[in-house]
């Protein structure tokens, strides 16, 4: 499908936990994704264990995609202590992998970071009693502080937050309750609330809600790959949406035929 003058498509799929048995089969769902969208978005848990085997086979099978990748890694991307090997294969592989960075395509501004759990509104974990519990905090407040350093580096009209974990409680409704907690952080939220975005895109909540809002009204999509499966059958498990493409800027010449 040709691009549109007027919007940019945006593919995002997440927890594709690809294995050492994945080979070969996921060129046709990636291809699918080339013919839907300008870009294709990955929102972490690409591996099931995060070891080097497993991020190979994912680098080759994003062969099949000929549009811009962007991704973020999950907790299963860490599982064996070497998310800087599957970040490196990736990044061979021609994607561009974020964490607490900004990337530009299209026009579109994009700002990704893992993200963490802890909790949301008056359920947040504080950071009071035990060392352990204080690390654990820390761990969320460093995510959230990633995911506003990157926010603040765009300078795009149209801009994606790109997570793994939820910055709300909305999309991982569905989920048993007693797990909530561990599914994102309202930390994630505080910096969207400062520099707004237009959309946000996370995973990790399998049994989670597809779609719900931040307290300002940005969507937040939960693209997690076994959701969509479930909540979408027959349809392919990647989300699409469309944002407005930028007009360019009138040139000189024609800036000064117009005043002519």
């Amino acid at each position: 499908m040709s691009k549109s003058a007027t919007s940019v498509r945006i593919a995002a799929v997440g927890d594709i936990h690809v294995t050492k048995d994945s080979a070969g089969s996921l060129r046709g769902f990636f291809a699918k994704v080339a013919d839907a969208a300008d870009m294709l978005l990955l929102c972490g848990d690409l591996t099931d264990y995060g070891t080097a085997d497993e991020a190979h086979i994912l680098a080759e099978e994003l062969g099949a995609v000929s549009v811009p990748v962007v991704a973020v890694l999950g907790n299963h991307d860490y599982e064996s202590g070497t998310p800087d090997v599957v970040c490196a294969t990736l990044k061979r592989a021609g994607v561009r992998v974020l964490d607490g960075e900004a990337c530009e395509i299209e026009g579109i501004g994009i700002a990704g970071a893992k993200g963490f759990a802890g909790g949301f509104g008056r359920g947040s974990l504080g950071a009071w009693g035990e060392p352990a519990i204080k690390m654990f905090v820390k761990e969320s407040l460093n995510e959230a502080m990633k995911l506003e350093s990157a926010l603040a580096k765009l300078r795009t009209p149209r801009r994606i937050a790109l997570l793994h974990y939820s910055p709300i409680a909305g999309t991982v409704a569905g989920e048993p309750v007693e797990i909530f907690p561990f599914l994102g952080s309202s930390r994630l939220e505080e910096p969207l609330l400062r520099y707004p975005v237009d959309a946000v895109f996370h995973g990790h909540a399998h049994r989670g809600t597809m779609e719900a809002k931040t307290i300002n009204g940005v969507p937040v999509y939960n693209v997690a790959k076994p959701l969509l499966q479930r909540a979408r059958p027959g349809q392919p498990p990647f989300r699409v949406i469309e944002l407005p493409r930028e007009a360019a800027p009138a040139t000189a010449e024609a800036g000064a035929d117009a005043v002519a």
